[in-house]
C-alpha cells in the first residue's frame, strides 16, 4: 500500500509453459494441422513449439495473447522445418544426377545430410547476401573476385562477409564445449 491510501497494482505472473500446454496445445496441433496438412507433422511441430518454450527464458511476463504468441513461436519452426525439407530434396537431387561411381553408403549420405541442416541453422540469420557469398566460396570454390562479380559487390565486401559468416560457424562451435 502506498502512504495516499491506493493500493499498487500486483504484477501479472507470467503463464508456465504448463499452463499454456494444458490450456493451448490442442488448438495449436489444430492450427498446425490446417497448414501443415500433416497430423503428424503437426504433432512434431506442436510438441517442439513447447520444447522450444521450455528451453527459452523469453516468455514475456504479460502474455495477453498467448495464442498469438505461440503462432510465432510455431511459425519460425515451420519455416525451420520446411527450409530443411527444401534442403534435403536439393540433396538428394544432387545426389541424383552425381555419377554412379561416387557411391555413398546411406551412413556417409545421412551424415552429409546432417552437416548441410547444421550449417544451414549455422547461417540462419545472416543476410541473405552473406550466406550466398560464403555457399559460394566454400560449396562452389569460386574465388573472392568471382563472388564480388557474381553479387555485384566489391572484393573488401566479400572479404568482410566470409569472415563474419566464418565467425558465425566458429563461434557456434565454441558454445558447444562450454
Amino acid at each position: 500500500m502506498s502512504t495516499s491510501g491506493s493500493v499498487l497494482p500486483s504484477a501479472v505472473a507470467a503463464p508456465s509453459v504448463a499452463t499454456l500446454y494444458v490450456d493451448h496445445h490442442s488448438w495449436l496441433k489444430s492450427w498446425l494441422h490446417r497448414r501443415l496438412g500433416s497430423a503428424e507433422h503437426a504433432a512434431d511441430l506442436a510438441q517442439d513449439t513447447f520444447l522450444r518454450l521450455l528451453n527459452s527464458e523469453r516468455i514475456p511476463a504479460q502474455l495477453d495473447e498467448p495464442r498469438a504468441y505461440l503462432t510465432t513461436v510455431a511459425k519460425n519452426l515451420m519455416s525451420n522445418h520446411w527450409r530443411r525439407e527444401k534442403l534435403e530434396q536439393a540433396y538428394l537431387d544432387a545426389l541424383a544426377h552425381a555419377p554412379r561411381d561416387v557411391g555413398l553408403s546411406p551412413e556417409a549420405r545421412a551424415m552429409m545430410l546432417e552437416t548441410l541442416v547444421e550449417l544451414d541453422r549455422l547461417l540462419d540469420g545472416l543476410p541473405p547476401i552473406v550466406r550466398q557469398a560464403f555457399l559460394l566460396s566454400q560449396l562452389d570454390g569460386h574465388t573472392h573476385a568471382q563472388i564480388a562479380q557474381e553479387l555485384a559487390i566489391s572484393v573488401p565486401t566479400v572479404k568482410r562477409y566470409l569472415v563474419k559468416a566464418l565467425q558465425r560457424c566458429y563461434f557456434a562451435d565454441l558454445s558447444f564445449v562450454g
